[in-house]
């Protein structure tokens, strides 16, 4: 003998249904929320700029070390030249002289030639340094925006959060309405197909959206009103009303 149910017991699986399909519109709404998606390209954003900072950090130290290198050789070569030039004035030898002053004339032109390359490397260790100083700034901005967008999915969440908690309520105030055998049922469709009761409207089984064929149709007007019917497309409990159209 098949199961039974009172047609109002049997109609409370609607309102059943829908609350199912509000909580899972929920949770897929979760999961898909705007506002997590903003939040998750901002953090995107930054883990990438992050990666650029390190490198252009790594650029900007490499150029100061090589800006302290030729500033250490600049004064290597200004302490030569001191040193020769105190030697110059104090040498009574012509063949020191001449041979001082060819060094000191060598040693300008080196250094000459080491104040060129620091400059340029001035130059680059500023080019460097304004750009990873414009990257931290771009990062500070995104820092707001991480924690802007960060409350905002928050808020969202906590939104469906408590939508969820009452839809839940309100479920399980109808569900212990619905007698055990027929909740159990209902249960197990749906966890089975994905929907647990169908409304059978004007001939159309709402869960399938498909128009029962003939046979199916007298079959299901041959049945007792407490009789618990299954869809033949969409194997949820097939809930007849005064819309079903029998």
């Amino acid at each position: 003998m098949g199961l039974k149910a009172a047609p109002e017991d049997q109609a409370l699986l609607l309102d059943l249904q829908a609350l199912d399909t509000r909580i899972q519109q929920l949770a897929r709404r979760a999961e898909k929320l705007p506002e997590r998606e903003a939040l998750d390209a901002l953090v995107t954003q930054r883990s990438a700029l992050e990666r650029t900072r390190a490198e252009q950090f790594g650029a900007a130290e490499d150029a100061r070390l090589e800006l302290a290198r030729t500033e250490a050789d600049v004064a290597v070569v200004d302490a030569r030249i001191a040193r020769d030039a105190d030697r110059l004035a104090t040498s009574a030898s012509v063949k020191d002289v001449a041979a001082l002053e060819q060094e000191l004339a060598a040693l300008a032109k080196r250094k000459s030639d080491l104040e060129d390359i620091e400059l340029a490397v001035m130059e680059t260790v500023e080019e460097r340094e304004g750009a990873l100083a414009a990257t931290d700034a771009e990062l500070a901005r995104l820092a707001t925006a991480i924690d802007a967008a960060t409350t905002a999915r928050d808020d969202a969440l906590g939104a469906i959060d408590a939508e969820r908690t009452h839809a839940a309520a309100n479920r399980q105030t109808v569900a212990a309405k619905v007698p055990v055998e027929l909740l159990a049922l209902y249960d197990k469709q749906r966890e089975r197909y994905g929907v647990g009761a169908s409304h059978l409207r004007g001939g159309i089984s709402v869960a399938s959206g498909v128009a029962l064929n003939a046979t199916d149709m007298n079959s299901i007007r041959a049945a007792a009103p407490d009789d618990v019917l299954l869809c033949p497309d969409s194997n949820a409990v097939l809930v007849r009303t005064s819309e079903s159209g029998l």
